[in-house]
């Protein structure tokens, strides 16, 4: 059994999850490898494992784990590290994944934000499109400032629950 079963859990019920969970994140607009690279990885009871293993638990090539890693880890879904006296790397979840992704988000809205207002400026506030561009500019600064207090209350939350911080 590979650690990503677990010890005493059973690999098939393990399968399930990773591959259902997997199929929710694709619903949601993730690729389907880093899906689900990403679901066994969050299913393993160390939230770390190696290409090998990755490979081995979805029955998928060396290659797609390196091509989905390499997009959970630009994404801060997942980092990379070295094995202790290894030249092999592992791959690891943390607990604050989602908090780090939405906070990649954020600057993804930052860049959005500036070229929305390139745009009013460049189309002209009073125009349709210009209404437009401005409108949309006003609702990802809305979310920012949204994401931002959402994250602060996460973090007491979190740390009160699990204590974290």
């Amino acid at each position: 059994m590979t650690e990503s079963a677990g010890v005493g859990r059973d690999a098939e019920s393990v399968s399930k999850f990773v591959e259902s969970f997997a199929a929710q994140l694709v619903e949601a607009g993730m690729q389907r490898m880093a899906a689900r690279v990403f679901a066994a990885l969050l299913a393993s009871d160390k939230g770390v494992l190696t290409s090998a293993e990755l490979s081995e638990q979805l029955q998928i090539s060396p290659a797609a784990v390196s091509g989905a890693v390499r997009y959970l880890a630009q994404t801060h879904m997942v980092s990379r590290e070295r094995e202790p006296g290894s030249r092999r790397e592992r791959y690891r979840v943390h607990g604050d994944q989602w908090y780090e992704a939405l906070t990649n988000r954020e600057a993804v809205l930052k860049r959005w934000e500036a070229a929305l207002r390139e745009g009013v400026n460049s189309l002209g506030g009073d125009t349709p499109a210009g209404r437009r561009l401005a409108e949309t500019l006003a609702f990802f600064e809305f979310m920012e400032v949204e994401v931002a207090a959402m994250m602060e209350r996460w973090r007491v939350h979190r740390a009160k629950t699990f204590g974290q911080g």
